[in-house]
């Protein structure tokens, strides 16, 4: 059974370019008759929201997207936040730590930064030196509080399966490098914990922005080192603003809460986000149940979407 993802994090408000990925994850699952998790990622703390988890459930059973599993309905892979997850994410750095897959890494931000040059930055930021690699499993740890778990990323092919890019492969020490998998605080880093519940719960196919294509990489390496299968990925082009970055408040306000507080009916949120990934002909209200039986990955659109002042005054 394909098994797919929701998995808003609640650092703020959900909106168009969300909505449009949740909309493309959920149709996919629905389309081949799959089992969808909704997954709560809440591990970026100083950044969470208290009252954005609710929010986002909200926005989402707005939209007409349900789910088999989550935080509000239960199910057998619970917990469903993930900063009730943690003993996982330990056992999992327990295991990396055994396999010498990672090592202690005292190094700043700024030691990072200085320590890089041109030639050395990957494709979203600076590759690490490998300044403190040197450790071994056994090895004295430096002071708690002062070091990360860093992962000895592999000079191998890593190649993943994408339902947008197609099959890709990667030097991954070479074009990113080593990368964290906690912080100093040693709480599990993103990397890890999504890798961690995605094997956890099942998960087959995960569709998301593809900002985070370089994540796949460093989560297969990941997986690999735990032993366990990646899933297909599907990194569509993130929603954007006229000038070309990422979706943020200097655009407008493409807050979903707020389309909702306005009165905006949600077929036309989803006829927006359908159109917008070539589903439809047409910029015109539908439900999304009514796009389950016409989905196809091949007819989604690659292109970035821009949300200009027309589509913003459509809303």
């Amino acid at each position: 059974m394909i098994v797919g993802r929701l998995a808003p994090s609640p650092t703020g408000a959900q909106h168009l370019g969300n909505a449009r990925t949740f909309l493309l994850a959920w149709l996919s699952v629905r389309h081949q008759c799959g089992r969808i998790v909704l997954r709560i990622e809440d591990i970026d703390s100083p950044r969470v929201k208290p009252w954005a988890m609710q929010q986002a459930i909200d926005d989402l059973r707005w939209l007409g997207l349900d789910w088999d599993e989550g935080p509000d309905i239960c199910g057998p892979h619970g917990p469903y936040v993930q900063t009730e997850r943690v003993a996982n994410y330990h056992r999992a750095i327990e295991t990396l730590v055994a396999g010498n897959r990672v090592y202690p890494c005292t190094c700043t931000r700024n030691d990072i930064d200085s320590a890089a040059s041109a030639p050395h930055e990957s494709i979203d930021g600076p590759i690490y030196s490998g300044r403190c690699s040197a450790w071994q499993n056994g090895d004295a740890l430096p002071t708690p509080g002062t070091f990360c778990w860093r992962f000895r990323s592999s000079s191998n092919p890593t190649r993943i399966t994408d339902l947008i890019h197609g099959e890709l492969s990667l030097d991954v020490a070479l074009s990113l490098g080593d990368f964290p998998v906690t912080r100093k605080s040693l709480d599990a880093a993103y990397q890890l914990a999504v890798v961690s519940d995605d094997s956890d719960m099942g998960i087959t196919e995960v569709v998301r922005g593809d900002d985070l294509l370089p994540s796949a990489f460093r989560q297969a390496e990941l997986m690999a080192a735990l032993g366990l299968l990646p899933p297909v990925y599907a990194h569509v082009p993130l929603v954007v603003g006229a000038d070309g970055k990422r979706l943020a408040k200097r655009h407008g306000d493409t807050r979903l809460s707020q389309y909702r507080e306005q009165g905006i009916k949600r077929q036309q949120i989803i006829g927006w986000a359908a159109w917008s990934a070539g589903l439809c002909e047409a910029n015109e209200p539908i439900e999304a149940a009514e796009l389950v039986a016409r989905f196809d990955w091949q007819t989604v659109s690659r292109k970035q979407v821009i949300v200009n002042d027309w589509a913003l005054s459509y809303m």
